[in-house]
């Protein structure tokens, strides 16, 4: 068997250089201000280059339907969202 080459601690490392993580990129909502990922929608107002196209209202609804049901199968109170707003607000 013949003896492998050997590799420096320099070498390693510049193999290596291209491994790093980079951060996310992130960028403003024109229509809402909100922080989004760039060439994705953004997720508070659903919009994306100007266009609406996703129906954010329509999702919450759902969620706030299926987080309710949940916790009524479970026997537990189901908390309106205009009252838990405020209490939070006093």
């Amino acid at each position: 068997m013949s003896v492998r080459m050997r590799h420096t601690k320099g070498h390693t490392g510049n193999r290596r250089s291209h491994h790093g993580l980079n951060e996310p990129r992130f960028s403003k909502c024109p229509e809402c201000g909100a922080e989004h990922l760039r060439h994705t929608a953004c997720m508070s107002c659903g919009t994306y280059r100007g266009r609406a196209v996703i129906d954010v209202k329509a999702i919450n609804e759902h969620k706030a339907a299926r987080r309710a049901a949940k916790l009524k199968a479970l026997g537990q109170e189901v908390e309106k969202e205009s009252e838990s707003n405020n209490e939070d607000k006093s």
